[in-house]
């Protein structure tokens, strides 16, 4: 059975950090691509930033130089510092484990609430 779990959101001042992660079972991490997306009321889902099975990082712009994501294989579990929280990063994180080549999956966690308040 297939799992994401979400955990480490919650409630934070402006300017503080929070790390989340993204715990997988029935998937092999190595060989997925690990994302984070987040998504607002009445907003689409939006990609935060991803991580390749070899390594390679993208970040969105909006990101870039406070969120860090990381990945362990050994536990496969993936991460997502945060740093430098700003009220406009206040969503539902989503886990996101995906992979194009056979076999193909695209799998999500139930999200975990991030909250910034200024």
């Amino acid at each position: 059975q297939v799992q994401l779990v979400e955990s480490g959101g919650g409630l934070v001042q402006a300017g503080g950090s929070l790390r989340l992660s993204c715990a997988v079972t029935g998937r092999i991490l190595s060989i997925s691509t690990m994302a984070w997306f987040r998504q607002t009321p009445g907003k689409q889902r939006e990609l935060v930033a991803d991580i390749a099975s070899g390594g390679s990082t993208n970040y969105a712009e909006f990101v870039k130089g406070r969120f860090t994501i990381s990945r362990d294989n050994a536990k496969n579990t993936m991460y997502l510092q945060m740093n430098n929280l700003k009220p406009e990063d206040t969503a539902v994180y989503y886990c996101n484990a995906r992979r194009i080549s056979y076999p193909r999956y695209d799998d999500w966690g139930q999200g975990t609430q991030v909250t910034v308040s200024s």
